[in-house]
């Protein structure tokens, strides 16, 4: 450890490290626009700019490496000059309309203006004017409101692989934008939100379903029915001022029956009838010769990813339908068949914790009889909004329990919201259908945490089974060009777009950190140690579904149902 002095007083730092890394863990708040963790720093916003004694001019603490003896003044009337008119020249050029602006209130910029005491307007002139570009089915950008920080490019492309954007244009003119400044439609973008998640603005935001749904929960006819994914419980608290990993899942669905929502499922449920079907589809492929390594399939924005650089993997699919979706289709079949109710007028709604959900719902495969599988999605910070509408506070919310048939879950259907979950829930249904008997320790640890990549080699039945979990489409990249070099040994991938899974979707709150990330992943992993069933194939629900109405798994009519196809697409890679 080394010692510097900040603002006075000594703080030890690590050798090598950037002053920023040391200020904020000695507890300083320095202000940054553009800082990614994980990521080298730009120094690009400014922001984090500091005095140090012997600098002449003032320097970007993200990227200031620290020294033996160094001086540091933090918030000096320098300093503080120096932000108030950052903030102050990004005003200039940004709408002034936040009383709009989804992002009201919980906006970086409009943050940091209160912080600097910005209340008058100094700098004024023409302003830049963008189209706004509504053309995914996932997200919209507005370029107004774009301030440069760089955050999503950075994600997009170092992380994610994707790079469907950059910044185009010179000087003034520079805007982040989509090749030939297109619509982000026909980009490389799989819709996977995670620059939505870093923006510090409003420049990135979801395709917003709230008005679908509340015209649905206001029509007379319809049946209006709701699933919520395994993440949102333990996410949508953080909406209300709840710590990160806050479980929630009584008061939620209490607030989603207040909403108006006849019935209230869980897709931890269909996440053990997908794991029925994938389990079964693995084993049957490892028997008889199938393509493999077989790959999950319940992540959107890796199936786009696939069909977009990567489509002579497309048969390694599982053709399993992502758990919303398997929901969506037995909600239309068997649920309306059950209840007497014709499945047009059921408007089913999903709550999700990504955005490429919304695209998967549109998909024109998703769904049979010209009905889709699911009619709206909502992500967890909409139906945050949906509940701060409706005049509720979770914190203050009586609990309640999911409905049946489809309320009823295991703990392995609730690990699919973290990385590694739904290999996790594989592993154990799939050694319970080769061998009959359950495995012996139901916690798989070598593939548990945020790590990007994770690999284990499994002994069942005499077969050594070898498995890997990845998280972020960039890891995802280099294991699927491993593949393709020649690698041999891997019979199971479970992929997630999003780094650390559903826990940090394109939909969850924005601008958390990893360690928020971590403590919704430890949420989970403390569900799944606290109850008893643990296996899919133990969900009572899931046999009787597949006694009365599915048959068996990889059967015609579960096949018919919760399974589907691909689309090969032209290769951008």
């Amino acid at each position: 450890m080394i010692n510097i002095e900040v603002n006075g007083r000594s703080v030890e730092a690590q050798p090598g490290e950037m002053l920023l890394a040391s200020l904020r863990r000695a507890g300083i708040k320095v202000p940054t626009l553009c800082q990614l963790d994980g990521l080298f720093p730009t120094g690009a916003c400014r922001m984090c700019v500091v005095e140090v004694e012997g600098q002449r001019g003032l320097v970007p603490s993200c990227a200031f490496p620290v020294s033996e003896g160094l001086k540091v003044q933090t918030h000096s009337a320098r300093a503080l000059r120096a932000r108030k008119t950052i903030v102050e020249l990004l005003l200039a050029n940004h709408p002034d309309d936040c009383l709009y602006c989804v992002r009201n209130e919980n906006c970086d910029l409009q943050r940091l203006a209160a912080e600097l005491g910005v209340r008058s307007r100094r700098f004024s002139g023409a302003k830049s004017r963008h189209t706004l570009d509504t053309s995914s089915p996932s997200l919209i950008r507005d370029p107004d409101k774009c301030i440069l920080c760089g955050k999503c490019v950075r994600v997009c492309e170092e992380i994610q692989g994707v790079a469907a954007i950059d910044f185009i244009g010179r000087g003034s003119r520079t805007t982040v934008g989509t090749a030939f400044n297109e619509g982000i439609n026909i980009s490389s973008c799989v819709y996977c939100g995670q620059c939505v998640r870093v923006c510090p603005t409003g420049a990135l935001r979801e395709q917003s379903h709230m008005k679908e749904v509340a015209d649905a929960l206001n029509h007379p006819d319809l049946t209006v029915v709701v699933q919520h994914a395994p993440s949102i419980s333990v996410t949508l608290g953080e909406e209300f001022g709840m710590p990160p990993g806050a479980d929630v899942d009584a008061a939620m669905t209490t607030a989603l029956r207040l909403l108006g929502f006849k019935r209230v499922f869980d897709t931890s449920f269909s996440a053990d009838l997908t794991i029925m079907e994938e389990a079964s589809e693995l084993v049957h492929r490892i028997k008889n010769g199938g393509r493999l390594p077989m790959m999950t399939s319940c992540s959107p924005g890796w199936i786009k990813f696939v069909e977009t650089f990567y489509p002579d993997f497309m048969d390694n699919l599982s053709t399993c339908k992502s758990p919303q979706q398997m929901m969506g289709a037995v909600i239309k079949s068997y649920y309306a068949e059950r209840e007497g109710i014709d499945p047009a007028k059921i408007f089913s709604v999903s709550i999700m914790p990504c955005t490429a959900k919304k695209f998967e719902a549109g998909r024109p495969e998703m769904g049979r009889n010209g009905l889709p599988d699911i009619d709206a999605v909502l992500t967890t910070r909409e139906l945050a909004r949906m509940v701060r509408m409706r005049g509720l506070d979770l914190r203050e919310l009586a609990g309640d329990t999911a409905d049946t048939p489809f309320g009823e879950r295991t703990t392995a259907g609730k690990l699919f919201g973290g990385s590694g979950g739904v290999m996790e829930a594989a592993i154990r249904t799939a050694h319970y259908l080769i061998t009959g008997k359950e495995l012996a320790d139901l916690t798989v640890e070598s593939i548990r945490g945020l790590a990007g990549v994770k690999e284990a080699h499994l002994q069942i039945a005499g077969m050594d089974i070898g498995v890997a979990v990845v998280s972020g489409l960039g890891n995802a990249r280099q294991l699927l060009e491993q593949i393709r070099a020649g690698r041999k040994d891997l019979h199971f991938i479970e992929v997630m777009s999003c780094p650390g899974g559903c826990v940090a979707g394109g939909g969850q709150p924005v601008n958390t950190d990893m360690d928020a990330v971590r403590t919704r992943m430890q949420a989970l992993y403390r569900i799944d140690s606290h109850e008893s069933r643990r296996t899919s194939h133990s969900n009572e629900s899931v046999q009787r579904i597949y006694e009365e109405f599915l048959g068996q798994p990889l059967g015609d009519q579960s096949h018919h149902l919760l399974h589907t196809h691909y689309v090969k697409r032209e290769v951008l890679a």
